[in-house]
């Protein structure tokens, strides 16, 4: 009896884990704009805010968000409306003008005055 108890305990755990992971999903958020470091912590900290949200990721390199979030409490829209409403474009979401406008230089778009990010130098190959 207590070892038929235990499976079902097992069971049971392993179905409720199971539904807690379908619960999390994992998407990528083109931010073309996010260029800078500046940029990287400004919306990870305005993304940490929200309930839901779990893991951000900002590659500046190829101006992507990667978001790991709770799809019960928050959904892909309100995370691209959030990322908008800091002052970044976010997919088909463009930047709220009002925070657009606070942005620092480095973090606004070339044709509005910003200030275009350095490239690091390619990497010198060694003759041998």
């Amino acid at each position: 009896m207590k070892q038929i108890l235990a499976l079902s305990l097992i069971l049971l755990s392993f179905s409720l884990s199971a539904q807690v992971q379908k619960s999390v999903k994992v998407d990528t958020i083109k931010t073309p704009q996010a260029l800078c470091d500046l940029c990287k912590v400004k919306i990870e900290n305005y993304l940490n805010r929200y309930d839901g949200v779990m893991e951000i990721n900002v590659n500046i390199r190829r101006g992507v968000t990667k978001v790991k979030y709770a799809t019960e409490r928050i959904n892909i829209e309100e995370i691209k409306t959030a990322i908008a409403n800091c002052g970044f474009d976010a997919d088909d979401v463009p930047a709220a003008p009002d925070f657009y406008k606070l942005l620092p230089p480095c973090c606004k778009k070339p044709e509005d005055g910003g200030i275009k990010p350095k490239t690091p130098p390619a990497p010198v190959q060694q003759r041998r």
